[in-house]
């Protein structure tokens, strides 16, 4: 649909790699280097790679899908994506297992082996040579640099097969949502769909890197016991045993983990939803002054939200706390342990902190992480497939025939709820004829045109159409995209045709006020549109399209008389003529032009003439008929000015690093004091854990310096001054070691509790004010940024924020404690060795520097592209009757897929620049590793055993603590955008709020003053309304008319203060800047042209902040005859109201919207085409009821239909901003040169 997002892009270079190039991520290089030149855009990312085609994963996914749902066994998408991607996964997990069977036990031995050479009280044949010990020294340096070539590829691809499932899943979520039938709409939403699009999906590229563990810890686990028990014998047992009772308690926490995240996920469905439909209903929301409800709903979603989380960041908070301390323990159990019956030795104690480690990793951190992101995977997966096993749509239900009939239903019956909507309908259209179908609102017209669309099915009956059908509905629908693309809607450019279309549309006047002619983007609700434009376009559309039938729902009632009768005589009557159209309107005048006229009234055909005539039962005399505009060539824009049309802006996208600004305000909403405590604990942890290092390191210095005492008498052995024997006991140590793992686990547990309380205050904050900020801010920032920029903010950026960026963030403060303070001990064993750790220390952190201004770069980006796929899903759900009706889903998937590779792309980039950077990283550790051992063993100098020992296994620990510290940092950087995303608007421009509260009585008499009245859109923009002066005097009723663009809606816009104004408007004599904006709205009560009602009950919809009694809610009720359909109901006023109100109909909508005005009893009523989209007879009533509820009160009637306002006090004439008449309709009538008179007798005409 959208052209512009069909850009040809370079090929990736990842692509065509050779396999040096793509095992040592050299072709990553060209990236970094553009990437430091200049900061990545979107036109910058590379084509998709074939393996990550979201058209590609999707079919092959989609095909094995359908073929489980026809399966005895049931449905089960763990079973599809497993034969889809299990196998790849699985080989991938082979070389993990090389990774963690062989190259880590084997580095545990070679470092036991060298140990030996500085250990001369062992006995002769056990103590290595000089030559011997280089060689361990060289193996130990080898297997870092075979797991650096292994451990890096195996983390891309892993991923790859976790991005693969989740770009499957969103391709799959969103063709099943084009399928979804109405009953699947009252138990799903779009705020769940997006949820799933963007926080369901993303476990599985977290869970990707870790559940191979789920079998590789164990066997690990295996040989490295047996390895232990040949090293220490039976006193590994006991480690052992400790470290097995934890993986239980882990497996616990994470299906505890597992179950509030579940819960967590159903109230984020909640959250987002309702983000979502008060986005789409913003405009009613600053109308009548709903901002501090809305505010406390969404608040309260927040909090129960926050709880789960809450909750589930406390589980991970108590098994991260196992995770860091399970290593002291066990190590110190095994010690113990083994200090009852053998003298304490450094090849022991290093080897075993080595093994210990490697399980640590595979058994007590990534075996338990990989069991709780199994959990929520699963958890996931199931609400994935819950989704995917909602009803579709029946497509088989409409038969074909070859009778000469277009369409033909035969005692058709249908209901969307309980009751029937339609019953026993018997109605034939021959091929050719114009068939119009009119009725009251609610009777079932727009019902019959969605049996025929298949969106509606048959309970009993027969339906039968031949020939394709093309459809405009009621409520316009428009794409983000551009006005032609909404036209062409994917269909093939006939410029003739196309040129053809928008003229008998009445589209071309629109067209040269437009910036860019038909080539300027829209939003995707249509925001810097008239009414009768997007109508327009919308029937256009369905114009374009060549079909044998259309399905016209009330094209007609947003567009002008002169203009309705252009578009009916020259598109309806003449382009399609010979074609079956099937028209629903309300404009009566041109049911005599019509070939076939069918009344409908309660879900009823009562009458279906072939022939209509003036004696048809309709009364022509009481006709509605439209204002003409004076000159239909002027265009038709809400405003005429070209400067109000807002297109909708490239979303930002900050550069370079994330500014300190950010770091400090995510810190101060978590409070300075606070944070203080926390970082004293985190250094207190890091030094009790390094401590018990050292400690145990001088425990096996000293043990050894007392067996070389007792082995020989004499002075030649080697002992350091600093380290001379003195005699403390076995026991003194060991009350020692046991006080340092106590206090580890008391200040530990203390640490993770309160990081992770304090980053959950935080994220609530952040939500919060970015709530406020958004709700506050001005129609302007609505209307520029598209609904799904929004959204994603709220959805996956609010969701990284809430549960990603606590965890890495402990993670990276605890990596680089950990980092610092090895080679604090690393210099403490040689202070030599602090040069190259300097000199490799810039390398890595130029290299950080080098390479994070591109990969934070791209990050962004990623969350730039992430918002289409949102946007893209809520627009075609929006039109989802129009998609169908236009069989445009494939077309639809084609754009989803174009989205979504674009996005693939970014991360994929991100993902393997991240990766490169980790490899150049760890290389450069390994000659750190390098320098380190190799330093030991260049001469042969008499060392400690435990100083050797200590270095080797603190360097160890660095070359992989380093890389994943680096890591995390890039990581967190990259989180941080999101926090850096989140508070970009907290420059959303604010509606000035401020002023004086007023008494709950004023205004008392309703009369209204404007007093040099300017209004501009934009601020360079020439003015809207200029200069405009008149009064309207309390209780009269002032009709305001003139030409789509004459500046009408501007006046309602200024007096309720959605834009700003120069000069004053007055009521009651109080200037409406000085009023407070809350107050200033409530007081006015408004009637939208488009009635919009938010999902929950009709009473929240009437009296949303709970201020009246029933009695109260039925009287307005029966004043708008709307008590007997809602009193038959068994839920009365708890009646349930769908999102939209899309389960009553327009004309009702319009009835509930009058019934809340009149509720509210406000002095003053703004009635913005409040009639356009209802019926003669709702029409009547909404007018009567008016007289008769607002007698004494200020009316404000904003109209295109003459019919509308002929009864007003006065008639207020507009044009090009200006008042050119204001005067008793009897006075203007009189006038036979003046703009009214004109008007109405052209309508005579």
């Amino acid at each position: 649909m959208n052209s512009t997002s069909k850009t040809k892009r370079k090929a990736n270079p990842r692509q065509n790699a050779n396999p040096l190039y793509a095992a040592t991520f050299l072709y990553t290089l060209p990236t970094f280097i553009k990437g430091h030149r200049k900061p990545f855009e979107e036109e910058d990312i590379y084509e998709t790679i074939t393996d990550l085609r979201s058209e590609h994963l999707g079919n092959k996914v989609e095909v094995l899908w359908r073929k489980s749902c026809r399966t005895d066994e049931g449905p089960s998408l763990l079973k599809v994506l497993i034969s889809v991607f299990g196998i790849e996964y699985i080989t991938w997990g082979f070389v993990l297992a090389i990774l963690e069977l062989i190259l880590k036990p084997a580095q545990a031995v070679f470092l036991g082996q060298l140990l030996l050479h500085y250990m001369p009280s062992v006995e002769e044949g056990s103590r290595t040579n000089l030559t011997e010990a280089r060689w361990y020294a060289g193996g130990i340096v080898l297997l870092s640099v075979l797991r650096i070539a292994l451990f890096h590829p195996l983390m891309v691809h892993s991923q790859l097969v976790g991005l693969k499932v989740k770009i499957a899943c969103c391709s799959l979520i969103y063709r099943k949502a084009l399928k979804l039938n109405n009953a699947a709409f009252d138990k799903t939403s779009l705020g769940q769909m997006i949820n799933l699009l963007s926080n369901d999906v993303i476990i599985f590229t977290k869970c990707a890197l870790m559940l191979n563990y789920l079998w590789v810890g164990p066997l690990q686990c295996f040989v490295v016991i047996y390895l232990m028990y040949c090293f220490v014998g039976l006193s590994s047992i006991f480690g052992v045993l400790l470290l097995f009772l934890f993986i239980p308690m882990y497996y616990l926490l994470g299906n505890l983990a597992s179950k509030y995240r579940s819960r967590a996920a159903l109230r984020t469905d909640d959250r987002v939803c309702y983000m979502n439909e008060l986005l789409s209903g913003i405009d009613i929301i600053k109308m009548h002054a709903w901002e501090k409800l809305t505010t406390s709903l969404m608040l309260s979603l927040r909090n129960l939200e926050m709880k789960c989380i809450r909750l589930s960041l406390y589980v991970k908070a108590t098994y991260l706390s196992f995770d860091i301390l399970i290593i002291p323990i066990v190590l110190y159990v095994t010690i113990v342990v083994y200090v009852f019956h053998n003298h304490i030795r450094a090849d022991k104690v290093f080897t075993l902190t080595i093994f210990y480690n490697s399980l640590r990793l595979s058994m007590a951190t990534f075996f338990p992480q990989a069991l709780g992101l199994r959990g929520e995977a699963l958890v996931s997966i199931k609400r994935i497939q819950d989704f995917l096993l909602n009803t579709e749509i029946q497509l088989e239900s409409i038969e074909s025939t070859t009778d000469p009939i277009a369409v033909e239903i035969i005692d058709g019956s249908a209901k969307w709820k309980e009751d029937l909507t339609l019953k026993n309908i018997n109605f034939s259209v021959k091929p050719g004829r114009l068939v119009a179908i009119v009725g009251p609102v609610g009777c079932g017209k727009s019902s019959l045109l969605n049996v025929m669309l298949k969106e509606l099915q048959l309970v009993s009956g027969k339906i039968y159409i031949n020939g394709d059908i093309s459809y405009a509905s009621q409520d316009a629908w428009l794409f983000c995209a551009s006005v032609r693309d909404n036209i062409l809607f994917g269909e093939q450019m006939d410029t003739d045709r196309y040129n053809e279309v928008v003229r008998i549309c009445a589209l071309q006047a629109d067209f040269k006020t437009l910036p860019f002619g038909d080539h300027t983007m829209v939003g995707g609700r249509g925001a810097s549109l008239s009414g009768g434009q997007k109508a327009r376009i919308n029937l256009a559309r369905a114009v374009y399209r060549n079909s044998d039938i259309y399905l016209l729902d009330d094209p007609f009632a947003s567009v002008d008389a002169r203009v309705a009768k252009q578009v009916f005589d020259e598109c309806i009557r003449g382009f399609l003529k010979g074609k079956t159209v099937i028209l629903v309107t309300h404009h009566i005048l041109f049911l005599k032009d019509v070939d076939q006229l069918v009344v409908l009234e309660n879900g009823t055909i009562i009458s279906q003439d072939s022939k209509v005539d003036d004696k048809g039962g309709l009364d022509h005399s009481t006709a509605k008929d439209d204002l003409n505009e004076d000159e239909l060539n002027r265009g038709t824009f809400r405003n005429n000015e070209t400067d109000k049309i807002q297109n909708i802006t490239k979303e930002q996208k900050s550069v370079g690093s994330v500014s300190i600004g950010v770091y400090r305000r995510y810190i101060s909403s978590c409070g300075w004091l606070p944070v203080f405590n926390v970082a004293i604990l985190f250094l207190v942890t890091q030094t009790l854990i390094s401590g018990g290092s050292y400690f145990l390191t001088y425990w096996v210095n000293k043990a050894q310096m007392e067996d070389m005492a007792l082995k020989q008498d004499n002075t030649s052995i080697f002992i350091p001054e600093s380290m001379e024997y003195n005699q403390y006991s076995n026991n003194m140590y060991i009350y020692l070691y046991s006080l340092i793992t106590a206090m580890c686990i008391i200040i530990v547990s203390i640490r993770s509790y309160t990081f992770y309380s304090l980053s959950l205050n935080s994220s609530e904050k952040l939500h919060n004010n970015m709530f406020k900020n958004v709700i506050g801010g001005t129609m302007r920032f609505f209307n520029t940024n598209a609904q799904g920029r929004i959204i994603n903010r709220f959805s996956q950026d609010m969701g990284t924020v809430d549960t990603l960026l606590p965890t890495v963030a402990i993670d990276t403060t605890q990596l680089l404690l950990y980092a610092l303070a090895s080679v604090i001990l690393i210099a403490v064993v040689n202070y030599w060795l602090l040069i190259p750790t300097i000199v490799i220390g810039a390398m890595a952190y130029g290299l950080k520097t080098y390479c994070l201004l591109t990969s934070r770069n791209i990050k962004r980006l990623e969350g730039v592209t992430r918002s289409p796929v949102f946007e893209h899903l809520s627009s075609s759900l929006q039109g989802l009757s129009t998609v169908r009706a236009f069989q445009a889903e494939a077309i639809l998937r084609e754009e989803f897929d174009i989205h979504q590779d674009l996005h693939s792309g970014c991360y994929h980039l991100f993902l393997t620049t991240s990766q490169g950077f980790g490899y150049f990283l760890d290389c450069i550790c390994a000659v750190y590793l390098a320098i380190v051992t190799l330093s030991f063993v260049i001469s042969d100098h008499e060392l400690l055993g435990g100083n050797v020992g200590l270095a080797v296994t603190e360097c160890l620990s660095v070359i992989g603590i380093l890389q994943w510290a680096m890591q995390q940092t890039a990581d967190l950087e990259n989180n941080m955008t999101c926090v850096e995303r989140i508070l970009e608007y907290d420059s959303v421009e604010q509606e000035e709020s401020g002023g004086v509260e007023v008494s709950t009585t004023w205004p008392e008499v309703g009369e209204i003053v404007f007093r040099n009245v300017t209004l501009q859109y934009l601020p360079d923009a020439p003015p809207t309304l200029k200069n405009l002066s008149f009064q309207v005097s309390s209780k009269e009723k002032i009709g305001i008319i003139g030409r789509t663009g004459a500046g009408k809606t501007s006046i309602a816009n200024a007096l309720l203060r959605l834009t700003p104004i120069s000069g004053e408007i007055l009521i009651d004599g109080v200037d409406t800047k000085s009023i407070n904006l809350q107050a200033l709205r409530s007081k006015i009560s408004v009637i939208p042209q488009d009635p919009t009602l938010f999902s929950g009950t009709l009473r929240q919809n009437l009296d949303p902040f709970q201020e009246y009694e029933d009695s109260a809610l039925w009287n307005v009720l029966e004043d708008v005859e709307l008590k007997e359909l809602f009193a038959s109901s068994p839920q009365g006023l708890c009646h349930v109201i769908s999102q939209g109100g899309k389960n009553v109909s327009v004309g009702q909508r319009q009835l509930i919207c009058l019934a809340r005005a009149i509720l509210r009893n406000n002095k003053i009523l703004i009635m913005d085409e409040a009639t356009a989209n209802v019926d003669l007879e709702t029409d009547t009533l909404i007018q009567r009821t008016i007289r008769k509820k607002f007698e004494s009160c200020t009316v404000l009637t904003i109209a295109h239909r003459l019919q509308t306002v002929l009864d007003s006090d006065k008639i207020l004439v507009m044009s090009e901003g200006e008042v050119v008449e204001f005067d008793k309709p009897s006075v203007l009538l009189n006038n036979d040169n003046g703009y009214f008179y004109k008007m109405s007798t052209k309508l005579n005409k």
